[in-house]
């Protein structure tokens, strides 16, 4: 992953705001509404993908498939954790695998399709790894979606194009639920959220129309939403941390929604056990983490306690 900060320009900018407002947005319309081409757009995306400051992946509920997501953290031998978290990163079913602290603990989200594939990872493999001390798993309950990050800076789009870039759906071509046969096509956009249709074919053994229809029905009901993945570092802000928060449940709802709206908090969800609200908060540096902890997060009476732990590496992202 790339260390070397990158200056986003306004037509950056504008193209990222523009992919939060609709992660498939063709980039001619993106274009039209920044007065660049078409091209311009499509360069800046892929340079800013190759370089790995940008990745757009599709997200779904796996509970609807009779799945879930899950935090797992782990204590290892010191000197282990970097080859334990290596191994987890490999694995299709985990996002967000990060060295912790001092480097001898990982947190990593798990997404399992089933039971049984939750069930192998946790309760075998990670169990029976000798270098692993101790794990805990926490089931996502809730997440709590916010507005823009700060590390991405100001979004320069005024109302008139972002009404222009706002997808509109028609709710009765939407879909009621997700299918098993959907699992090849929503992996595919979990590896590649702007894949072509052409590109989903071949991955689902649809037709290029059926795929269009699909994911155009799984986002009309809300089943398929997509993530702009920024990483922070790329852009200057280097303190990362994850939060671990109490709070009793009456006023879970709103916390969690309060936090989700801070500018530096990147994912904000309730979990189960007894620290219930997961934060993962991106600053620029140790003096901002500081006062985000002391001054915002501080000023919300209805959170108990909290347990910081510094990230020392992002081994996996969305």
């Amino acid at each position: 992953m790339t260390t070397d900060s990158v200056t986003l320009d306004e037509v950056d900018r504008g193209m990222l705001q523009a992919l939060h407002l609709d992660a498939r947005v063709p980039f001619a319309r993106i274009g039209e509404v920044l007065g660049v081409s078409d091209r311009t757009v499509a360069r800046r995306y892929g340079r800013l993908r190759q370089a790995r400051v940008i990745n757009l992946v599709g997200m779904v509920d796996a509970s609807r498939l009779g799945g879930a997501e899950w935090v797992v953290r782990m204590q290892c031998r010191t000197g282990a954790a970097e080859a334990v978290a290596e191994a987890l990163a490999r694995r299709d079913d985990t996002r967000w695998v990060t060295l912790l602290s001092g480097g001898t603990e990982i947190s990593a989200n798990l997404r399992s399709w089933s039971v049984a594939e939750r069930d192998e990872l946790i309760l075998r493999r990670v169990q029976r790894t000798a270098s692993v001390v101790s794990v805990s798993a926490h089931s996502v309950l809730n997440v709590f979606t916010g507005g823009q990050h700060a590390f991405e800076g100001p979004g320069p789009l005024t109302d008139a194009q972002v009404a222009a870039l706002r997808p509109a759906y028609d709710e009765k071509t939407g879909t009621t639920d997700l299918a098993g046969t959907d699992r090849p096509l929503l992996e595919a956009l979990a590896a590649d959220g702007r894949a072509s249709h052409a590109a989903l074919a071949t991955a689902t053994g649809w037709s290029e129309s059926t795929v269009a229809r699909r994911v155009y029905a799984l986002r009309a009901a809300g089943l398929l939403r997509f993530d702009v993945d920024v990483n922070p570092a790329a852009l200057g802000h280097r303190a990362e941390a994850r939060l671990w928060a109490s709070v009793p449940p009456a006023h879970l709802a709103a916390t969690g929604a309060a936090v989700a709206g801070h500018p530096e908090v990147t994912f904000c969800a309730a979990t189960t056990g007894p620290a219930n609200l997961l934060m993962s908060v991106v600053c620029r540096d140790s003096r901002d983490l500081y006062r985000y902890l002391t001054d915002r997060l501080g000023a919300l009476p209805a959170i108990t306690q909290v347990q910081t732990a510094p990230v020392i590496r992002v081994l996996k992202r969305a």
